[in-house]
């Protein structure tokens, strides 16, 4: 199984997104875990689980960079579509990290 990972500034308004992820996963047969956190979590995460992806939503996109220093290649770092986001579009956003994993 693998793990997404979104980060949110307080990981709520990404929870949804989350919600809809999960859905589009378990239609589509796709054994993931999907979770969202707030910035001020994503070093404890990472040291204590196996993340596959992280996916930042628009509101922090200006962590991506760092992310991408301190865990890429290990793990595969981007940020989410904003429209995506704006519409909760947890299908297209599934769809970008599993292209993420298969890269």
């Amino acid at each position: 199984m693998k793990t997404i990972m979104l980060v949110c500034n307080a990981g709520m308004s990404t929870s949804m997104l989350v919600t809809k992820m999960k859905k589009a996963a378990m239609e589509k047969g796709v054994d993931v875990e999907i979770f969202a956190i707030p910035v001020s979590e994503v070093a404890e995460q990472v040291a204590s689980k196996a993340i596959d992806v992280i996916l930042v939503g628009p509101q922090v996109k200006f962590m991506v960079s760092q992310y991408k220093k301190d865990y890429e290649p290990k793990i595969k770092v981007d940020s989410i579509n904003m429209q995506d986001y704006g519409v909760m579009n947890g299908e297209k956003v599934l769809e970008t990290a599993l292209k993420m994993l298969a890269e």
